[in-house]
């Protein structure tokens, strides 16, 4: 038996050192508008809705489902009884925040304050006479709802878009999860086709600093764990950052999809997370791996 037991030794995989990133996790705006429905959940029982998902996360998801609180589209208001409608954190287009206004019902705001302060300059741009130019997904919620703020002529673009139609006079907004890199890369093109330019840098801070701290550990890493929903944005950015180092990367939603043939031959492994990620699924990804031998450090 000690024979066996030794020889299982020998065969195991190596104990890798597991290391979480520091900015895993909920955002300011996403745990403000968590905070502010589930508490809605726990003093009304019925009536409340969320208009769309209220995150990108789909476990969050379904335990605000079990709370009573259901997501729902603007076709869906009015075949429900509704009490109280919240707002999700990319925001919402202005026609429709104007509907649902006169709707009858309470509705609260949960927009993530740095997407308001993008909505706002978006609408104050258009009022100075510019032409709105937004970096960003086009089918993302929140550059949908940007794009009703910056008037008829506003263009939507990423990093390769051909920029035809520009104006002699653009302003810039970006989504507020792009990375800078790829705002500097259009901006130095814009500049080369119009007379004036005027940048609103809306990028959200915690997701330069995360996506800052995701390169470096990346770069001292084997592997690579990134946890979130695969509908998240901000969350498929960080596993496509790690792939583009050539790091072995696996972007997951929950522990129960992890495999121990990921971690062969590794010696270090990372863990990071999208802002809309809560911290009890990253808590468990943690725990699966350090069940099968990983052993735990903070820091870099």
């Amino acid at each position: 038996m000690k024979k066996d037991a030794a020889k299982k030794k020998k065969t195991a995989h190596p104990v890798p050192v597991m290391r979480t990133a520091k900015r895993a996790g909920f955002c300011f705006g996403v745990k403000r508008a968590i905070d502010i429905t589930f508490d809605i959940a726990e003093k009304d029982k019925r009536g409340v809705f969320t208009l769309g998902p209220i995150i990108h996360n789909p476990q969050v998801i379904e335990k605000l489902r079990l709370k009573g609180i259901f997501a729902i589209g603007p076709d869906d208001i009015g075949g429900k009884k509704i009490k109280d409608l919240i707002i999700r954190t990319h925001g919402i287009p202005k026609q429709l925040y104007d509907k649902i206004s006169a709707g009858g019902f309470r509705v609260i705001d949960a927009t993530c304050p740095f997407v308001k302060k993008a909505q706002h300059y978006a609408k104050l741009l258009k009022e100075n006479g510019y032409q709105v130019v937004i970096l960003g997904d086009i089918d993302h919620p929140e550059v949908k709802g940007l794009m009703s703020y910056a008037g008829e002529d506003v263009m939507v673009v990423n990093e390769h878009s051909p920029l035809e139609g520009l104006r002699s006079k653009v302003g810039i907004i970006v989504q507020t999860t792009q990375p800078v890199e790829a705002l500097k890369k259009v901006l130095s093109r814009i500049i080369e086709r119009t007379k004036e330019v005027k940048v609103y840098n809306t990028i959200c801070n915690s997701t330069a600093l995360r996506l800052k701290e995701t390169e470096e550990m990346a770069r001292k890493a084997d592997v690579m764990v990134v946890v979130g929903g695969r509908n998240s944005a901000n969350t498929t950015q960080l596993a496509n950052l790690c792939r583009g180092l050539s790091v072995r990367t696996y972007h997951i939603e929950t522990a129960s999809e992890i495999r121990d043939e990921w971690f062969a031959g590794a010696k270090k492994v990372g863990i990071t997370a999208g802002a809309s990620t809560p911290d009890w699924l990253i808590i468990e990804v943690e725990k699966r791996i350090r069940d099968r031998g990983g052993e735990t450090r903070n820091g870099h």
